[in-house]
């Protein structure tokens, strides 16, 4: 079986550059992918990236990147336990274009890092996704996840909705 050409680890705050590019990266290629407008994520200051890498170490969230063995940051996954009753939480999913699809297995290898974490919490894991974001539903689909009925207004624009879906650990 031939090696996949990254790794999958958590971050933590000496990775607040790479957290901080992808995170640009990510808000200009999928904007409605995410809670967060290119703008605003531009503006932060080099502390509040610090904060944000260091997610990854938190006892009640997980913050993993991957990442190729020339050390290009290609993807991310982030989970939180937002409260008992929803239990993990699956947020920030992004894959860079040309590391995309199953063959590569950059999705996978990161949602089967974030899943491990996750059945230490619960039973199912969730997430939102934007109703017209198509591919990111259909990649979430052919890895078990589900649309149940519930759908929320999406943050940034209240004329549109997220779709929940749902996956059985």
């Amino acid at each position: 079986m031939r090696e996949p050409g990254f790794l999958i680890r958590r971050t933590d705050a000496t990775d607040w550059r790479e957290v901080r590019d992808l995170r640009l990266e990510m808000l200009a290629d999928t904007p409605i992918g995410f809670a967060e407008h290119l703008e605003d994520a531009q503006s932060a200051t080099e502390a509040e990236w610090r904060l944000r890498a260091v997610r990854g170490q938190n006892m009640l969230s997980i913050a993993v990147a991957a990442i190729t063995t020339e050390g290009r940051w290609v993807g991310t996954m982030r989970c939180y336990i937002p409260d008992a009753k929803t239990g993990p939480l699956l947020v920030g999913v992004y894959v860079t274009p040309d590391f995309r699809g199953r063959k590569v297995g950059v999705t996978d290898a990161l949602l089967a890092s974030i899943e491990e974490w996750a059945f230490r919490y619960g039973s199912t894991l969730t997430l939102g996704v934007h109703e017209d974001n198509a591919r990111a539903r259909v990649a979430y689909e052919n890895r078990g996840f589900t649309l149940t009925r519930h759908t929320v207004p999406y943050i940034l624009d209240k004329s549109r909705r997220e779709l929940e879906m749902i996956k059985q650990l």
